[in-house]
């Protein structure tokens, strides 16, 4: 079994990029295994470590296709759609709250109250 080479950080030759490199250069990995690390010392922990993967046998990134954009525009408004009032929130819902800020709050808000309005604008 071979070992990876290891690299210091900054120190890495050409010819080799991580993911998120290969993902800006319209990039994927393509199914190759791990070519080197790249490792980042820390004080008093571990070193941070990237992958890298080599770039003349990365492929190209697919291209999206309608039936891709229509489920991520689905699973983008489950995310929006909040579970107690069912209405879309026109913003992605916290996993925090687990509904819109409206119903979070709702038993907080003073009478006649609206979270929508500033208290300087005319009803």
């Amino acid at each position: 079994m071979a070992t990876l080479p290891v690299y210091r950080w900054r120190l890495a030759p050409d010819g080799y990029a991580t993911r998120r490199q290969l993902r800006a250069a319209g990039l994927r990995p393509g199914g190759q295994d791990v070519a080197a690390q790249l490792e980042r010392p820390r004080h008093r922990r571990g070193p941070l470590v990237a992958y890298l993967y080599r770039i003349d046998r990365a492929k190209p990134v697919r291209p999206m296709t309608p039936a891709r954009w229509a489920a991520l525009a689905k699973a983008n408004a489950a995310r929006r759609t909040c579970p107690e009032c069912r209405r879309d929130a026109g913003y992605v819902i916290p996993p925090s709250l687990g509904m819109c800020s409206a119903c979070a709050f709702s038993d907080n808000a003073p009478e006649g109250a609206s979270w929508n309005s500033s208290p300087h604008t005319v009803r």
